[in-house]
């Protein structure tokens, strides 16, 4: 079984400081940031999960929220990785570190 802790650590620091982060900051696009990496991670889990199906798309739920629907998603994709190349997982964790420095640059 793949160790996805690497996936969880990045969601869950990104998550964090979405959570943390003030409202001016979250409207300066932290949360639009957060709400695409979410739903891209969402993606991303659905088709390990069930290639032959269209993903659905995350709703937005709104700004202070979006940190609890990445952590979500996150942890979806960290489990439907556990049997998958670890390529995927790379650039799982990559993608969420550049999103995150987008979203706090």
């Amino acid at each position: 079984m793949l160790d996805t802790t690497p996936l969880i650590i990045a969601v869950d620091r990104f998550a964090d400081r979405l959570r943390a982060a003030p409202q001016s900051r979250l409207r300066r696009g932290a949360a639009a940031e957060g709400l695409a990496a979410a739903r891209q991670l969402a993606v991303r889990a659905q088709r390990v999960e069930a290639p032959d199906r269209e993903p659905r798309t995350m709703p937005d739920a709104g700004m202070f929220a979006v940190g609890d629907q990445l952590a979500v998603a996150g942890r979806d994709l960290a489990v439907a990785l556990e049997k998958a190349p670890s390529a995927e997982l790379d650039e799982a964790v990559r993608f969420i570190e550049e999103a995150t420095a987008r979203a706090f640059a």
